[in-house]
């Protein structure tokens, strides 16, 4: 990556991380637990089900997600200067997004990412989107070693 394209680069991930959702770390843990194969499911505070590893966009796009997913989409304005002149570098970076469904500051910025991935030209398909728990962690421990304790967390 160019050195003129980091900064801007860390400056926008290092803003969403900061000012992503802290709720509920593994200290502040709610006494909900996931465990695999349970028949439970997890209800945000509206009542719609938490879902829980590795995703498609598709699935935010889709009902009952995409009332916000949708609307935060929309309502993003973009940069477009520094989206084009980061497009090459984004194009060949390997992206990972942590997010969690029950959380506002991740479903106003996961949205506002994949618009940028989609003025960029990047297919959303290559981004490995992870949900995670109000405890930040997934049945199978995809963020295992991550240390994540803010949602959104894009790598």
């Amino acid at each position: 990556m160019q050195n003129k394209y980091i900064f801007p680069l860390m400056c926008i991930l290092l803003t969403v991380t900061t000012i992503s959702c802290k709720m509920n770390t593994k200290e502040e843990a709610t006494p909900e637990k996931v465990v695999e194969n349970t028949t439970e499911e997890l209800l945000d505070e509206n009542g719609i089900p938490i879902i829980l590893g590795v995703q498609k966009r598709k699935t935010l796009e889709t009902a009952p997600y995409d009332a916000w997913f949708k609307n935060a989409y929309k309502e993003h304005t973009l940069d477009t200067n520094t989206i084009s002149s980061i497009k090459q570098d984004l194009a060949q970076t390997d992206i990972t997004v942590y997010m969690g469904t029950w959380c506002e500051d991740s479903q106003r910025e996961t949205p506002a990412f994949y618009k940028i991935l989609d003025l960029a030209g990047i297919d959303a398909n290559t981004v490995k989107l992870i949900t995670v728990s109000e405890d930040k962690d997934t049945p199978d421990g995809l963020e295992k070693g991550i240390n994540i304790t803010n949602v959104p967390t894009i790598i």
